[in-house]
C-alpha cells in the first residue's frame, strides 16, 4: 500500500521526531484486553479509580484519536506486532480458537525481532493469541522470554459446538513448557505483575523490549482477594484497578532500577470494551467490541517518555497501533522492516502533539468477519457496511458521519454529501483491493 503525500512531507518537516542520539530507550507495551475508551480515569471512568495510569498521563501525552485496526483480539495482536493490517497477513477474520490450524507466519517480522538487532534483550508476559502451535508462539516470534498464556481466558475448558471441540485447560507457559494446566485466574495479574517486575530487574543494565498483554479485563472477569470488592463498578471495576496497580508496580520497578528517564512506556487497548450492564464503557462512542463503529476500533492510548514527550500533553492526531512499530525501531536505531508494512511514523504525535498534524490521513475498518465495512479519510467515516451492532435483517444504510462534531456517530450525512460518499467509498475499494492482491499467507 503506497504511503500517503502527507507522510512524505511530514519526514521533511519534523525536525523535531528524532531523539537524541544517546542510549537506545527501554520500551514497554502494557496492552489490555477489552479495556473500553472511557475505562482509564483520565477519559472520563466512572466508580473505579486509576491513579497510576492517570500518572502516566500527567507525565506524558494522551491520544484521543487512536486505534486498533480491528475489533476483536487476534487481528489487533497481529497489527500491534508488525505494523500490518490483519488482512495483509490473512489475519483478518475472526480470532484463532484452541481448534484452529493457523497462526502468524514466523516469515513476519514482529517488533521484537526488529528490535533485537539493535542489542535490545526481548521478553512477553501475558496473553498471546497469534497461533498455539510451537512454531508460531512467542519464543518463535522474538521473543527470548515468555511467560502467559496461548490464547484468550473464555478458552479456558470451553465446549464448542461448531466444530465440535473440547478446548483443554488453559495452558499456562514459561517459554515452550507448559508449567500449570487450568491456572486460577484470579492470580493471573498479579503473576504477570511479578513476572515483568522480575524482567525488568533482570535487564536493567541493558536495553529491553517488554511486552506486557493482559488477559483482563475480558471476560470470565477475575480479581484478587485484594481487589474483589474495591470499587463502585462491580467486578469490572475492580478488576480494572488491579489493572492499574500492575502498571504501578512496574513503573515502580522503573525507579527503583534507574531506568525510569530512558524507558518509553506504552498503555493502551487491544479494542473496545463489550457492551452490557456491568462490564465497560465506550462513551462517549457508539458500539463496542466486534462492531465497526468507533467503540470497538478507537481506544486509550497513553504514553510516557521524561524530557521527550511533553507531560500533560494530548494528542488528537490520527493514528493506530500499526504505527508503533515504525515509530518505535526508528527510536530504537533499529532496522526497518524488510517487508512492505502499513505503519507510519508518527514520532511528531509523541514529541510535539500540540501540532496535532498526523502523516496518517485515513483508516480501514474490517469486520469480524474479515470483510471491509467502513473507512475513515480525515474527520470523516463512511459506513458501507455491518455485520454486528445491527438489528434484525434490516439493510443497513450507507452512512457518513463527520466525527469532528458527531463522535457517537448519530447524525448520517450521506444524503448531503453524495459526492464526498462517491469518493470515500472508491477509496475502500481500491485500498481493499490493493490488500488483497499483496495479502501474505498465514502459517498453516
Amino acid at each position: 500500500m503506497r504511503r500517503p503525500l502527507l507522510f512524505l512531507l511530514a519526514l521533511l518537516i519534523c525536525t523535531s521526531c528524532t531523539p537524541p542520539a544517546d542510549s537506545p530507550p527501554n520500551i514497554i507495551i502494557i496492552f489490555t484486553d477489552d479495556q473500553g475508551y472511557a475505562d482509564v480515569g483520565a477519559y472520563g471512568a466512572q466508580g473505579f479509580e486509576t491513579p497510576h495510569l492517570d500518572r502516566l498521563a500527567q507525565e506524558g501525552v494522551r491520544f484521543t484519536n487512536f486505534y486498533m485496526p480491528a475489533a476483536v483480539c487476534t487481528p489487533s495482536r497481529a497489527a500491534l506486532l508488525t505494523g500490518s493490517y490483519p488482512k495483509r497477513l490473512e489475519l483478518h477474520e475472526a480470532v484463532i480458537f484452541p481448534f484452529s490450524e493457523h497462526g502468524l507466519n514466523p516469515a513476519e517480522e514482529t517488533l521484537a525481532e526488529l528490535l533485537a538487532p539493535a542489542g535490545y534483550r526481548t521478553g512477553m508476559i501475558g496473553k498471546w493469541h497469534l497461533g498455539h502451535r510451537p512454531e508460531w508462539m512467542p519464543n518463535a516470534q522474538g521473543f527470548e522470554h515468555f511467560f502467559g498464556v496461548p490464547y484468550s481466558n473464555d478458552m479456558d475448558s470451553y465446549l464448542y459446538k461448531n466444530p465440535p471441540f473440547q478446548s483443554p485447560p488453559l495452558p499456562l507457559m514459561l517459554n515452550m513448557d507448559e508449567i500449570e494446566s487450568g491456572p486460577d485466574q484470579r492470580y493471573l495479574t498479579r503473576r504477570y505483575t511479578e513476572a515483568a517486575v522480575d524482567f525488568v530487574e533482570q535487564h536493567s543494565n541493558e536495553p529491553f523490549f517488554l511486552y506486557i498483554a493482559h488477559n483482563m479485563p475480558h471476560v470470565p472477569l477475575y480479581a484478587s482477594e485484594d481487589f474483589a470488592g474495591s470499587s463502585a463498578r462491580g467486578l469490572y471495576g475492580d478488576v480494572i484497578q488491579e489493572i492499574d496497580w500492575s502498571v504501578g508496580k512496574v513503573m515502580q520497578a522503573l525507579v527503583d532500577q534507574g531506568i525510569d528517564e530512558r524507558t518509553i512506556v506504552l498503555f493502551t487497548s487491544d479494542n473496545g470494551a463489550t457492551v452490557g450492564e456491568n462490564i465497560g464503557s465506550n462513551a462517549p462512542l457508539r458500539g463496542g467490541k466486534a462492531s465497526t463503529w468507533e467503540g470497538g476500533f478507537r481506544v486509550p492510548m497513553i504514553a510516557r517518555w521524561p524530557d521527550r514527550i511533553p507531560a500533560g500533553s494530548v494528542s488528537d492526531g490520527l493514528s493506530s497501533a500499526m504505527d508503533l512499530v515504525p515509530t518505535l525501531t526508528g527510536w530504537a536505531g533499529a532496522g526497518p522492516p524488510s517487508e512492505e508494512i502499513d505503519g507510519i511514523d508518527i514520532s511528531q504525535l509523541f514529541l510535539d502533539p500540540s501540532t496535532n498534524v498526523s502523516p496518517r490521513d485515513e483508516l480501514l475498518y474490517y469486520g469480524r468477519n474479515g470483510g471491509l465495512e467502513a473507512i475513515r479519510v480525515g474527520d470523516w467515516k463512511l459506513h458501507m457496511a455491518k455485520t454486528r451492532g445491527w438489528p434484525g435483517d434490516e439493510p443497513f444504510p450507507v452512512s457518513l458521519y463527520d466525527l469532528s462534531s458527531d463522535v457517537g456517530e448519530s447524525l448520517n450525512r450521506a444524503a448531503e454529501f453524495p459526492n464526498r460518499v462517491a469518493s470515500m467509498s472508491e477509496r475502500m475499494r481500491f485500498l481493499d483491493s490493493s490488500l488483497t492482491a499483496e495479502m501474505r499467507s498465514a502459517a498453516r
